[in-house]
């Protein structure tokens, strides 16, 4: 593993930095050191104490010591000579130790010093599911290591769909997704759990295969092995060096039920997520018992953080497990609802962003809400032909419960989707501007 991309003292210097942890164990090996040194000298001084000069003993001893050398120079090529084997083991010995890993492209010292930053920062839950989940764990990850995703587990199409009705397993789909936003091996990992096997009925190699990703089939497969389904998750989050935890809202899969304006009901999340008119949506079962791991992360977070994504297929179907729902009551942290910045073809098409906390509170968890983040940039690039708009804006700007936060946060090449490297700094910003209570306008704009 090469660690030289600008020359042996910049990468010295990267070493010694503050927050490597390893000024501080070279001092305590050097002290060590120096105490064997003494040790060994004290224990030799002693041992030769009476041992005449002129024998055979007492010339070898002269010789080791270097008494043959002027008093200024015997310390000086005692302490040159042992400071070159030290250094030379040193180096030797870590080249053995990292030998049986794999090479990556960051210098080691970048590599070490990434995971030791990142695992001081916020202890962040963020809960949803879908594209707009993934994108935003893509930026916190860059942030901290303390991410737990909890991801809803209402899919009922695709290869999910598939798996659930075939093996009665919960959807994975949107769990893979979130796995392979917080990989460290993203993009490279993210392309191999994306692939999807071809469907094609006269190819009978993919028979049994066909139209599955290959990430939804490892997760089944560790799940099947680990005999739970959460186990099996927990070892995915394992093998694939996930930076925090992936974890589902619950153990068991969930369907997802809507009364729509005309009053009828329909069933299914993909089917709901295409149609207009949605009143209201539920889950069954009802009584459905939360993951543990999903209570314990949001327990201890310092920022939760709900969306962005689907509103009534993503977010609410996690936000009406009851357990999630008492957990957010009683949480610490601070809790942040990210409203979409553009609406979404059938099932929020027109909504505003009033309409959009008009949904949560319908729901009963429009309390567990302490900062609205909207984005105020309108000037982004819109796609043509996109079936959807930006959201309007259309909160009374004096609103304080919950406080609004407008900021640039879209994807400036794509009007339709956060940046995922904006959302996550001004998420960080907004838990740091509570912890410190340190007012920072320049960044962060209150409507």
């Amino acid at each position: 593993m090469s660690d030289r991309p600008d020359g042996h003292g910049t990468s010295l210097r990267r070493w010694l930095r503050p927050g490597m942890g390893v000024k501080r164990w070279l001092a305590v090996v050097f002290m060590g050191e120096l105490l064997l040194a003494l040790a060994g000298a004290l224990a030799i001084r002693l041992a030769f104490r009476d041992v005449p000069a002129d024998s055979p003993a007492g010339q070898v001893f002269d010789l080791v010591s270097l008494q043959f050398l002027a008093q200024p120079a015997r310390p000086l090529v005692v302490l040159l000579l042992g400071a070159a084997i030290f250094l030379y083991g040193s180096w030797r010995l870590v080249r053995v130790l990292l030998e049986p890993f794999p090479l990556r492209s960051e210098p080691l010292v970048e590599l070490i010093y990434q995971k030791r930053s990142l695992a001081r920062g916020p202890r962040i839950a963020a809960i949803g599911g879908g594209t707009g989940l993934s994108a935003l764990l893509r930026g916190l990850k860059e942030s901290s290591s303390n991410i737990t995703a909890i991801v809803t587990v209402a899919d009922d199409g695709g290869s999910s769909g598939m798996l659930r009705t075939e093996l009665g397993l919960p959807p994975v789909g949107d769990l893979r997704n979130c796995i392979a936003a917080l990989a460290d091996a993203e993009p490279a990992m993210a392309r191999l759990l994306q692939y999807r096997f071809p469907q094609d009925p006269d190819d009978p190699s993919t028979k049994g295969v066909s139209g599955h990703a290959f990430g939804n089939l490892l997760i089944a497969a560790l799940s099947d092995i680990e005999g739970d389904f959460e186990e099996g998750v927990r070892r995915s989050n394992q093998v694939l060096a996930v930076r925090g935890k992936v974890v589902p809202v619950a153990g068991e899969a969930l369907t997802l039920h809507a009364e729509m304006s005309d009053g009828s009901t329909l069933e299914g999340q993909s089917l709901i997520g295409r149609s207009r008119g949605i009143r209201r949506v539920w889950i069954a079962p009802p009584d459905v018992a939360a993951s543990g791991d999903a209570i314990d992360s949001i327990a201890a977070a310092e920022l939760i953080v709900m969306g962005p994504g689907s509103l009534y297929t993503s977010l609410l179907p996690s936000l009406l497990v009851p357990g999630i729902r008492s957990a957010l009551k009683e949480a610490t942290g601070l809790r942040v609802y990210v409203a979409n910045v553009a609406t979404q073809l059938g099932e929020t098409e027109g909504y505003t962003l009033g309409e959009h906390l008009a949904a949560l509170r319908a729901h009963g968890v429009g309390d567990l809400v302490d900062v609205v983040v909207a984005n105020d940039n309108r000037s982004a690039r819109v796609p043509r032909g996109y079936p959807s708009a930006p959201v309007v804006l259309d909160l009374p700007p004096d609103q304080t419960a919950p406080r609004l936060v407008l900021a640039d946060v879209v994807d400036d090449h794509n009007a339709h989707h956060h940046d995922p490297r904006k959302l996550a700094a001004l998420l960080v910003l907004l838990h740091e501007e509570r912890v410190d209570s340190r007012a920072r306008p320049a960044a962060v704009r209150t409507a």
